[in-house]
């Protein structure tokens, strides 16, 4: 069906490319690309959406900037770093930097940050991004220390991601609803207009300081929300829009093959998986999921391969792990669940459940792979009541415990440590459907010790528990499709970042 609606999109929409080319032609410099989801707070510590890095990258800066191809980390607002001792980082602070308001920064605007978003009552969304810090103090203008709680060696990589350094005065006046509806950064762009949910518009910041991002090549940046992919390659065509991503794979194969526009197919750090509730949180009664014998039948359920093979293409992998692989102390000897339908049924069987059970199932994204693992469980006997629900919503419900099982997916925010995933939903915070004691004391260790070697053991022994007992099912890594015209000069990069300060015409 869904190839079918494409090639009646294009036939329909192929007459209209050169009259479209026309609307394309670079048009005071403003690039249209669109989002799939919608970003219901553009404040980037108020929301948890690949939409919303996108954004934060764009209009705010961290202290900190890692290079997306070499890993190397360079200054940013800061000019320089150093461990004072296992819980203190000291920055010299770069001088001469103006906020999009006139604001100047200084350390002022470094400790208001910090000590606002550290403060849990303030209710940071991802509170796995910023609970590690204590304090912020200023020393001089031009230099701060941030007060660790515990030692916390992955801190530069934080600083260097979802970390962004907000204006002291207008923040302690506008709080996250106004910096939502008139966001203000030191970043490459400035934002000028925002319908929330719906239309962002993006400037070139002209006094953009001499930042490891680069200087933005592109004078205008306008982004609309487009749930339907269809509508976005419709308007591909007409010429209103220049890029899209998040293209599935069966229709940007379509689109690289006419020529028309450049395809170009990246990995990315994100990992989808099944999260089961295992703890005994929802009001499922009686909870198949306690049981660890039905989470391993889940887990022998799914064949990945083919859904990898089938759905995802591109550079995607299956995945064994509650992390990225790349990241560090993802380690991988771990246990392994091959698709084996008879072994789940005879799992589900020994449980007590021979004819199976009925169970919601949740998904915010990918119907098509939802309805695939859908259709794997009910092989099985495990009949799914599905239900799909936009990202917030769905985010809210798990917070409170009451999904009995969901196809999710993370991809840590772009950051390059095993902390940023799998201590995020397995350290008894209101996403970890597990709540296991052992796996809490093992990542607490990883998470705080300044020997690599002693990291990578305990991440070892947290995940060799996590598999065993099966709380989740990590599925896949993702890839990223990008489709934009030729007059567009863009390389993505593999930690799904649009980076518009690396986008130019041709």
């Amino acid at each position: 069906m869904k190839h079918s609606i494409l090639k009646t999109t294009v036939a329909a929409l192929a007459l209209a490319v050169s009259a479209g080319a026309a609307l394309a032609d670079k048009a005071e410099g403003q690039l249209n690309v669109a989002f799939t989801k919608e970003l219901e707070n553009v404040d980037s510590y108020f929301n948890s959406s690949r939409e919303g890095v996108v954004m934060q990258r764009a209009v705010w800066d961290g202290l900190i900037y890692r290079d997306p191809a070499t890993n190397e980390y360079k200054g940013n607002l800061a000019t320089s770093w150093e461990w004072i001792d296992d819980t203190t980082l000291e920055f010299k602070l770069r001088e001469g930097v103006t906020f999009h308001n006139g604001e100047a920064f200084n350390a002022d605007d470094v400790v208001y940050t910090v000590n606002f978003v550290a403060d849990e009552a303030n209710g940071v969304k991802t509170q796995r991004n910023v609970n590690w810090m204590k304090s912020a103090e200023k020393i001089d203008d031009y230099t701060v220390r941030i007060y660790l709680k515990d030692k916390f060696p992955a801190a530069i990589e934080f600083l260097s991601g979802p970390v962004s350094i907000y204006p002291n005065e207008y923040y302690a006046e506008a709080g996250p609803t106004g910096m939502g509806l008139k966001p203000v950064g030191t970043g490459p762009y400035k934002v000028v207009s925002v319908v929330p949910g719906q239309h962002f518009v993006l400037e070139k910041n002209e006094d953009y300081h001499d930042s490891p991002k680069g200087q933005p090549a592109i004078d205008k940046v306008d982004i609309r929300t487009i749930p339907d992919v269809n509508t976005q390659i419709a308007e591909m065509f007409s010429g209103s829009l220049d890029l899209i991503w998040q293209v599935p794979a069966d229709q940007a194969e379509k689109l690289g093959q006419m020529g028309q526009f450049t395809v170009a197919n990246e990995s990315t750090m994100r990992v989808g998986y099944l999260n089961m509730d295992a703890a005994g949180r929802s009001k499922m009664d009686p909870n198949p999921f306690t049981d660890v014998r039905v989470r391993q039948a889940v887990n022998h359920a799914i064949d990945r391969k083919t859904i990898v093979a089938a759905l995802l293409k591109g550079q995607s992998k299956v995945v064994s792990t509650p992390c990225f692989p790349s990241q560090f102390g993802c380690v991988q000897d771990v246990t392994v669940y091959d698709y084996d339908p008879e072994k789940a049924k005879a799992l589900l069987a020994e449980a007590g459940y021979p004819d199976g059970f009925e169970t919601e199932f949740y998904a915010y994204r990918n119907r098509e792979y939802a309805e695939a693992i859908a259709s794997y469980l009910n092989a099985v006997g495990i009949k799914t009541d599905f239900k799909m629900l936009k990202y917030s919503a769905l985010r809210e419900l798990n917070m409170k415990g009451e999904v009995p099982l969901s196809f999710l997916t993370w991809g840590s925010y772009s950051i390059n440590d095993a902390s940023a995933m799998v201590s995020q939903f397995f350290k008894h915070g209101s996403l970890d459907d597990a709540r296991d004691d052992q796996v809490l004391a093992d990542l607490n260790v990883a998470d705080s010790a300044t020997d690599p070697d002693t990291r990578i053991e305990y991440y070892d022994k947290a995940l060799k528990r996590i598999t065993a007992q099966a709380y989740w099912a990590p599925l896949f890594s993702y890839n990223t499709n990008y489709v934009f015209k030729t007059s567009v000069n863009y390389t993505p990069t593999a930690d799904e970042v649009l980076r518009f300060t690396t986008m130019s015409w041709n």
